[in-house]
């Protein structure tokens, strides 16, 4: 994709509405200004082009999960996301060049199921966590699919409204004032995630440091020290690479450290795919989506 001055089209529209200017289809000097504001804010090449890079951050789903695990949008309200929904390719993921194949699994029978990006990174995900059987991956993929959004979402937004960070994290915002902290997701993490999971106080912002991050969301500096010990990288120092390079490591990591291998090998039935759903999402939110793509990959590797 390539959207630029001149472009007439339904995505120029959704960019305009997305930046709320005119939504009139076309892609003119004022909407090529709005983008590249808005790639400056995000971090992104201020080019006022719209590719693949931009149009995924910009329309990247906006989840994070509450006290209870729950996946919620920004308004605080809980959601149930269908990763069968837009199935395009995964946000740009920056992976060395894949294995061939994990022993005994066709990994190639996948491909147009998931995202390349993430086959890629399937071999050694496999080999560290032994998460190299037919009904263990099929499993793994499942749950990575259904809490990304379909392997879209890789780190947490955290771009919450005032009223949704009091419905979702109630007991922090009690002595301040919500208004002062919405809409700044450094501000909200920095705040929400302090002084817990081997984050220091809210002045030291390691709570956005360490922000949710991969596909199923890292949180937490002591959870990223663990894991930091299966990789060469200083992730300590360089966190985001759980999104660009680990995403689905650091999901491997999760599963292993739950032991949810050994729910797995419990067989390819619904009643394993709801234990492994209650160990991820604390609830079983989107269970029938997990057991859908639990079936379609199962079938596939078997």
């Amino acid at each position: 994709m390539l959207l630029k001055v001149g472009s007439k089209n339904d995505n120029v529209k959704a960019i305009q509405a997305k930046l709320g200017l005119t939504v009139d289809g076309v892609f003119g000097a004022g909407t090529a200004k709005a983008v590249k504001d808005w790639q400056v804010a995000h971090g992104l090449a201020a080019d006022g082009l719209v590719g693949d890079a931009t149009w995924s951050k910009m329309f990247a789903v906006i989840v994070a999960r509450n006290e209870s695990g729950l996946l919620v949008d920004d308004d605080g309200n809980t959601v149930e996301i269908n990763s069968a929904d837009d199935k395009p390719a995964a946000a740009s993921v920056n992976v060395a060049a894949p294995v061939v194949s994990v022993p005994s699994l066709n990994l190639d029978k996948l491909k147009g199921h998931i995202p390349d990006a993430v086959i890629a990174q399937i071999p050694e995900a496999a080999a560290k966590f032994q998460i190299n059987t037919a009904v263990r991956l099929a499993h793994f993929l499942a749950q990575c699919g259904h809490e990304s959004a379909g392997f879209k979402a890789i780190q947490e937004n955290l771009n919450y409204s005032a009223d949704g960070l009091n419905k979702i994290f109630t007991k922090y915002f009690k002595t301040v004032n919500a208004a002062d902290y919405a809409r700044q997701p450094e501000k909200i993490a920095s705040r929400v995630y302090a002084d817990r999971m081997g984050n220091g106080n809210e002045a030291s912002k390691e709570g956005y440091k360490y922000r949710g991050r991969g596909y199923i969301q890292l949180t937490g500096k002591a959870n990223y020290a663990e894991f930091d010990k299966t990789v060469d990288e200083d992730l300590i120092s360089n966190p985001d690479l759980v999104a660009s390079k680990y995403p689905l490591l650091s999901a491997a990591w999760y599963w292993n450290s739950r032991s949810l291998n050994n729910s797995a090998d419990k067989g390819a039935n619904d009643a394993a795919v709801t234990e492994i759903t209650k160990k991820v999402n604390g609830g079983t939110i989107g269970l029938a989506d997990r057991i859908k793509h639990f079936k379609e990959y199962y079938a596939l590797l078997a």
